[in-house]
């Protein structure tokens, strides 16, 4: 048996904006976004269509409609919206397209100053 390993090699993001958590945390939840991810003290909520997984095999290219992000310094495995609504996120610091992500995110932030 042969398996071959074919990383995403380009990701292209339409849109990226800073958010404050408790905007994040409402749209998330109104929607119907089922988790947020983590990684290196950012909050990442990432509108991703089903379209964009046949783009990646088509095209080589995986597209992401809209990146949301705010500053979160330490994880947190549950947040608590308001009166039991609650969203996981998931540490994806471990995961080389999230921090590659992260870091274009860092690099925006300081061209935009």
């Amino acid at each position: 048996m042969k398996v071959e390993i074919k990383r995403t090699k380009r990701v292209i993001v339409y849109g990226v904006d800073e958010r404050s958590l408790d905007n994040i945390f409402w749209c998330a939840a109104t929607y119907g976004v089922n988790r947020l991810f983590w990684a290196d003290g950012y909050l990442l909520c990432l509108e991703v269509y089903e379209e964009s997984f046949k783009r990646e095999i088509d095209e080589g290219f995986f597209p992401i409609s809209q990146v949301c992000y705010a500053k979160l310094p330490k994880y947190q495995r549950i947040i608590e919206i308001e009166k039991g609504t609650q969203i996981p996120v998931v540490d994806v610091s471990d995961m080389q397209i999230f921090n590659s992500l992260v870091k274009e995110i860092k690099k925006n932030e300081e061209t935009a100053k």
